[in-house]
This record gives structure tokens, C-alpha cells and sequence, in this order.
């Protein structure tokens, strides 16, 4: 069997959804430790031409861009499918995957979490402004993400698929922040598959970035 290694930040929501996607299909790799925010291993950009994480590794073959990696790991290791059977399930994963790229990853990571979260523990200002401007947007992904849930042909704890492995990550740092902790309760259907499907169930602890690392920057 080729070897697989990926390219990632450990804190990274995108290497995470990787690492979720290889755990569910019990696929062993290396995992080599890249930070987008500082200098860049020699020859990163020959793999990944703008300079962001994760990469993937199959022997040689080499692919970047998160919904490409997962849909090719999908592909190629059949066990545990992680795309629904109909053509209407499907559709609806493919659309909360763009729904949390789009919309969702920038208010809900990079605006609450990050700020509210992450600054913290490395010891840099908080921005309130932006934690604002995060939770009044992530308003309507959320609402967009309920219907879905309540519809029921995805997000509905009856079987994991590429939205579950996309979305929880970023559910996941949101809730850390009080705010967005308060604010996912208030879809109840979302809500019950966050902590019932997955914190229930677990599937994310193995792949925890552990954020205890974390500390001021000198």
C-alpha cells in the first residue's frame, strides 16, 4: 500500500476534517506539521502553490484543496462511504460543504473562535468588533444548516457523510466560544445532531488539537 502523509497545521479546521476523514476510514498516515502563518518548509509551494493547508500525499500522487482530498479518500477506500445513496442526500452534502466554505468558515472560526478563543491563549488582543460581526453572520448559515437538519436526508445521526466530517470541526471551535455556545442552541435541530451525533458519539475526540499547547508569543 502507498503511504500517505498529510500536510497540515494542528490547529487548522481543513487538516482536522482530513484527519476525520482518514480516522473513519481506518487509513494510517504520517502527519508532518506545517504552519501557513509562518515560514513555509523548503519546496511547500511546489506542493501547494498557495502556500495554505492541507496537503495530501498517496505515494505520488500529491492533491490539495480540503473537498478534493476528502472526496478522493472516499474514492479510494470504500469502507465506511461517506456519501449518502440518493442523488437528493448527496446534493444536500454538497451544499452544506460550500454553505460552511463560503459563509460559515470566516464568522464562525475566524471572526468568534479565533478572537474569543484562540487570541486569548496566545496571548493577543481580543477583538469585539469582529466577534460582533462573526455571530450576526453566522445567524444565517446556521438557519440554513437547521433545514437541512430537519429535513432529514443529512445531519440526522443516522449515518456519518462528508457534511457531518466537514461541519463538526467548525461547530466544534464555535461552541468553545460562550457566544457561539448560546447561539447554535437556539436551532434545535442542529443542536441535538451536534450533541447527540457527534459530541455524543465521539468522534472528534481523537482528532482534538488540544489547544493546552497554545501559549503567549514571544
Amino acid at each position: 500500500m502507498a503511504n500517505i502523509n498529510l500536510y497540515g497545521y494542528r490547529y487548522s479546521v481543513y487538516t482536522r476534517i482530513v484527519r476525520l476523514v482518514l480516522q473513519i476510514k481506518e487509513q494510517d498516515y504520517d502527519s508532518i506539521e506545517v504552519d501557513p502563518f509562518s515560514a513555509l518548509p523548503p519546496g511547500y509551494l511546489d506542493q501547494h502553490p498557495f502556500g495554505r493547508v492541507p496537503v495530501l500525499t498517496h505515494g505520488t500522487f500529491s492533491i490539495f484543496e480540503t473537498q478534493a482530498i476528502t472526496r478522493y479518500l472516499d474514492s479510494t477506500f470504500p469502507a465506511n462511504p461517506l456519501m449518502p445513496e440518493t442523488a437528493k442526500a448527496r446534493a444536500r452534502v454538497d451544499q452544506t460543504i460550500t454553505i460552511i466554505d463560503n459563509y460559515g468558515y470566516l464568522p464562525m472560526v475566524r471572526q468568534v473562535f479565533s478572537n474569543r478563543v484562540f487570541a486569548p491563549l496566545e496571548g493577543a488582543p481580543v477583538d469585539e468588533a469582529e466577534i460582533s460581526m462573526g455571530l450576526e453572520a453566522s445567524h444565517k448559515v446556521l438557519e440554513s444548516l437547521e433545514r437541512f437538519a430537519k429535513e432529514g436526508l443529512i445531519l440526522n445521526g443516522q449515518g456519518c457523510t462528508l457534511a457531518d466530517c466537514h461541519l463538526a470541526p467548525m461547530i466544534d471551535y464555535f461552541v468553545r466560544a460562550e457566544e457561539g455556545h448560546k447561539l447554535l442552541r437556539a436551532y434545535p435541530a442542529l443542536n441535538t445532531w451536534w450533541w447527540d451525533s457527534i459530541q455524543g458519539a465521539g468522534i472528534l475526540t481523537a482528532t482534538d488539537p488540544d489547544l493546552s499547547l497554545l501559549g503567549p508569543k514571544i
